[in-house]
C-alpha cells in the first residue's frame, strides 16, 4: 500500500450572474460588478482579495474570493492565484480588494503585490487589465486609470 501525499485540490465554480455580464468596459463597469458580489456584511469589517477572470473577449468568466484578512490587510499567495488562473485558461485578470477605512489610496503594499503579480502574469500571457481598491460604499479606485499599471 502506497503513502498517501499530502493533496490539494483546487475547486472553481463559475457564478452564473457575472458569466451573463457584458465584456468588461471600464473600471466603473469592473468596480460595478465587483461590489455587487462582495459580501455587504464584511465589506466594512475586514480586508479581502479577489480576482475577476476573464476571457479573451473580457467577458467574465468567474469571481474568486482569493484570501480574507484582517482590519488593515489581507495575505495573498500569488502561487494560488496563478494556480487559479491557469485551471480556468482565463488570459485575462482584475485585481481587486477592499479597504474597510474607506481610505482610496493604494500603500507601497499595494503597488508592490500589484507589480509582483503583473511581472509574474507576463510569464503565463495573462494580461493584468487594472488593480481595483473598493471602499464600502462603493466607491473605488482603479490602478489602470491612475497609471500605476
Amino acid at each position: 500500500m502506497k503513502d498517501k501525499v499530502n493533496e490539494i485540490q483546487i475547486s472553481y465554480r463559475e457564478k452564473i450572474g457575472t458569466l451573463k455580464s457584458d465584456p468588461i468596459k471600464g473600471s466603473k463597469h469592473a468596480a460595478k460588478l465587483l461590489y455587487n458580489n462582495w459580501d455587504k456584511g464584511t465589506i466594512g469589517l475586514q480586508e479581502s482579495f479577489k480576482i475577476l477572470l476573464l476571457n479573451n473577449s473580457n467577458k467574465v468568466k468567474g469571481v474568486y474570493p482569493l484570501s480574507i484578512g484582517g482590519i488593515t490587510g489581507t495575505l495573498v499567495d500569488i502561487r494560488i492565484l496563478f494556480a487559479i488562473v491557469l485551471k480556468t485558461l482565463s488570459v485575462g485578470i482584475l485585481l481587486a480588494h477592499n479597504h474597510p477605512s474607506y481610505k482610496l489610496v493604494p500603500s507601497e503594499a499595494d503597488k508592490r503585490l500589484t507589480r509582483k503579480i503583473k511581472d509574474a502574469a507576463q510569464l503565463f500571457d495573462v494580461k493584468v487589465l487594472d488593480h481595483i481598491i473598493i471602499a464600502p460604499n462603493g466607491d473605488y479606485y482603479s490602478f489602470a486609470d491612475n497609471g500605476l499599471l
